[in-house]
């Protein structure tokens, strides 16, 4: 006997209520119950513990694996994309680097009222105030170094010690002085600097801020050559705060320099050059850490010179038996902008120049 519900074998009489017209319109195929939110759990699975004989399916395990890796792709390419617009449009502004005060500068010749004395390197060491000078190096000594209010010793000493490289480097470097080197300077500035140091020997001036003398001693190699090394010097360091950020470091010295006419041969027709140097540097925690400095200023005082020679670029000695120009400095425009203000000008002492004896 058929159970209840049951159609006989010969199928569900026409027109009874459950046939298969009347829900005809409402058979779902595959794909419409794959797509179903709600999925039945199957016999092994309601055996378990589930209180609900249903659970609901993911759209994304409703997707393809083909259209799922392919949506993955999408994603990561549109991340990718944000990224580097955001790095290239971002509205943060890279911290601009400051501007480092400029170097000033004031170069002053000492014209010699008499003919410059000329001999051998040694005759002239001799009989001059440079007989007591150290040689080279040994003549930029360092003081102690002491801490102070802001800054520890070791910070004291390694802003003594750069001062130091930089005055060697710039004023006892024979590659420097008659070989036209700069790089060697120039990797000890601050890099806020660099543009003023490039600007001064590209384009030398007498304004106070681009005269390449202010940075290094040179002097012009077609006129004249080193004829003695290393140089005689004398001078010292000293140190104080500038402010809780900054430390200050003035190097006071004199360089003389033993110098003959570039064709010259042979050691007689030698005459000393004297240069007095006050440089002022200054340091910040940042700069001792990246081996940099800022040159303040620079006073530069040299001779024997002419009261007219543009010394800008480079120094101009007069060479042994050479006297002064006669015409001096030019007139002086209280008027004028410093860029056409004269430059100035002394005189060299006697007592600056060797005294030679008499034969």
């Amino acid at each position: 006997m058929d159970g209840p519900g049951d159609p006989p074998e010969g199928g569900t009489p026409e027109g009874v209520p459950g046939g298969d017209d009347e829900y005809r319109s409402v058979v779902f195929d595959e794909s419409f119950i794959r797509a179903a939110r709600l999925q039945e759990y199957s016999a092994r699975e309601r055996m378990g513990d589930h209180a609900l004989a249903v659970r609901n399916r993911h759209m994304w395990t409703r997707v393809s694996t083909s259209r799922q890796i392919l949506l993955l792709v999408i994603l990561i390419a549109l991340a990718f994309g944000t990224a580097v617009y955001m790095g290239l449009r971002h509205p943060y502004k890279e911290p601009a680097v400051p501007a480092a005060e400029p170097m000033h500068a004031t170069v002053v010749p000492l014209a010699p009222r008499d003919a410059v004395p000329g001999g051998t390197a040694g005759e002239l060491i001799d009989h001059s105030p440079a007989v007591q000078f150290r040689l080279g190096v040994d003549g930029v000594t360092l003081p102690p170094s002491r801490s102070t209010q802001h800054f520890s010793e070791s910070q004291v000493m390694a802003a003594l010690a750069l001062a130091k490289e930089y005055t060697v480097k710039s004023a006892l470097d024979p590659a420097v002085l008659v070989g036209g080197a700069q790089r060697s300077v120039r990797l000890l500035l601050d890099p806020a600097q660099l543009d003023q140091y490039d600007r001064s020997f590209d384009h030398p001036s007498v304004d106070g801020q681009h005269a390449a003398t202010g940075w290094v001693i040179r002097f012009d190699p077609a006129q004249v050559a080193l004829a003695d090394t290393p140089v005689r010097a004398q001078g010292v360091f000293s140190v104080k705060e500038a402010g809780a950020g900054a430390l200050e470091v003035t190097g006071d010295h004199t360089f003389v320099y033993a110098l003959r006419p570039a064709k010259a041969v042979g050691d007689d027709g030698v005459s000393l050059f004297t240069v007095r140097r006050d440089v002022r540097f200054r340091f910040d925690r940042d700069g001792l850490q990246e081996h940099h400095l800022t040159v303040l200023q620079s006073s530069v005082e040299a001779g024997p010179q002419s009261c007219s020679a543009d010394d800008a670029g480079f120094l101009r000695p007069l060479l042994a038996g050479q006297h002064a120009a006669p015409d001096g400095p030019a007139g002086t425009d209280p008027y004028a902008t410093p860029q056409n203000a004269a430059p100035l000008c002394g005189t060299l002492a006697a007592s600056a120049q060797p005294v030679m004896p008499r034969h």
